[in-house]
């Protein structure tokens, strides 16, 4: 077993993993530009009630920002999120969201797509946190649906 599986499979160093991003998101904060794509996403079941943002252009995802209030899932997911979309192309991006619910969702997956997002790997087993795991995730899918609508 490699370190990298070794710390993969370490909930302590996962839960460390997880509290940095929700302490230090990165990506956090919103810019006043009319021409980046927007999408607000609340919750019913918990605080959740972030805005996400993309700047996407030519098929390629440049920046990502959110900002709200946010629970330790939503926040340090949106934030892994962010980190593994920028600089993809639309098609990555789709490839690694699909990855990211498929292992939220208890199947098979590959978790070499989802670096440090990995670290949610076991949010299946409490459903009432899966929305928070997913609220940014859902966000940005539905941003790069709306970038490919625009653009054919």
């Amino acid at each position: 077993m490699s370190r990298t599986d070794e710390l993969l499979n370490d909930p302590v160093f996962l839960r460390e993993l997880v509290m940095d991003h929700y302490k230090y998101p990165h990506h956090h904060g919103l810019i006043d530009r009319k021409d980046l794509l927007s999408r607000h996403m609340a919750s019913d079941s918990c605080i959740d009630d972030i805005t996400v943002q993309a700047d996407i252009k030519d098929g390629l995802i440049k920046d990502v920002r959110f900002d709200g209030v946010a629970c330790t899932i939503s926040t340090a997911s949106t934030s892994m999120m962010s980190d593994l979309l920028i600089g993809k192309t639309l098609e990555e991006a789709r490839d690694i969201i699909s990855n990211y619910l498929e292992m939220i969702e208890n199947r098979e997956y590959d978790p070499d797509k989802l670096e440090e997002a990995v670290a949610f790997k076991n949010v299946y087993k409490q459903a009432n946190r899966i929305k928070c795991a997913t609220i940014g995730w859902k966000a940005m899918q539905e941003m790069i649906d709306e970038s490919e609508n625009r653009n054919g």
